[in-house]
């Protein structure tokens, strides 16, 4: 376990680098070039932070904490600021334990995201991750919208040796979770993982679908906790953030999967994602395989950012 750990930090310190390079570099450059800390040194890291897509509010919130620390730690070197603005990231983005109460009680996971954003490869990621935690995983094939979703969907529920649930293409997604909810209580499931279908475009129709899936779920599975996740590709930087926004007026968003972390110089969507919308990201993915899908940690997202070893 602490193996694949280490694996995936030096993936995500490999994932990152074109972040790092678009944050990191610039700040490291106004550390050494500023001989002492005034308004203008504050200006240059929040111009930064922003074009590093670590979004608006976040960076506020770095910068007030930043001058906070400066003050009470009477520091008068820029160069000394570094660790500290390292904290206030890192302050910024901590999820906290409960975020994953799903994993120990029975519960219904829902997952929602516009095509091609690597949804349902995030859900059979999500089922493998928790198959092998020994969790018993019903997987429902609830996005009938897309062509092929759900034998994709197979492929991986089969991977990770779990059971799926599917209709034929075009099926009622209600219909498909109504059965699914079924079998997780004859196999007596830990977990039942919906793909849903995510078509922002028409949001009144993904509204009611949700509203649909809802009140099968209320009534027929009323004792199971409730997670509802949306996947996000990094790599489209501030209109991410537009999606969540978008998604958290249709459903009650309790987290996200921001997935292709590798591809991408907007890593800091991540920071502006939880500050903006309150919302936090539970999981990140950073390449192909299940062991790429992995909970997110502030500490080691930023260490792998500022290419420290782990703390």
């Amino acid at each position: 376990m602490a193996e694949e750990k280490k694996g995936f930090f030096r993936r995500l310190v490999e994932g990152l680098s074109k972040t790092r390079d678009n944050i990191v570099s610039g700040i490291d450059s106004i550390f050494s070039g500023f001989s002492n800390i005034d308004e203008d040194f504050y200006e240059e890291i929040e111009e930064i932070l922003i074009m590093g897509d670590i979004g608006v509010n976040a960076t506020e919130s770095i910068i007030e904490n930043l001058k906070k620390k400066v003050k009470e730690n009477r520091i008068k070197e820029p160069s000394e600021c570094k660790e500290l603005l390292i904290k206030s990231i890192k302050e910024q983005m901590d999820v906290g334990e409960t975020a994953y109460r799903f994993e120990n009680e029975k519960s219904v996971v829902l997952i929602i995201g516009v095509n091609g954003v690597g949804k349902t490869t995030s859900v059979g990621k999500l089922a493998g991750k928790l198959k092998a935690q020994g969790k018993r995983v019903v997987l429902a094939a609830a996005d009938t919208f897309r062509a092929a979703a759900g034998g994709q969907l197979l492929e991986w529920a089969n991977r990770a040796g779990v059971e799926m649930i599917g209709g034929q293409d075009g099926a009622d997604p209600g219909a498909v979770v109504y059965d699914a909810v079924q079998a997780a209580k004859a196999r007596n499931a830990d977990v039942l993982l919906c793909d849903t279908a995510g078509r922002l475009h028409n949001k009144k129709n993904l509204m009611e679908e949700l509203k649909k899936i809802n009140r099968i779920l209320e009534k027929e599975y009323p004792d199971a906790f409730r997670e509802t996740l949306v996947v996000l590709d990094a790599t489209t930087g501030q209109n991410a953030l537009n999606q969540a926004r978008e998604f958290s007026e249709a459903a009650e968003i309790t987290g996200i999967i921001l997935t292709k972390m590798d591809g991408t110089a907007k890593g800091g969507i991540a920071v502006a994602i939880h500050s903006e919308l309150g919302i936090p990201v539970k999981y990140i993915g950073v390449g192909e395989t299940i062991e790429d899908l992995q909970k997110f940690d502030s500490n080691q997202f930023v260490n792998a950012l500022f290419e420290r070893e782990e703390s």
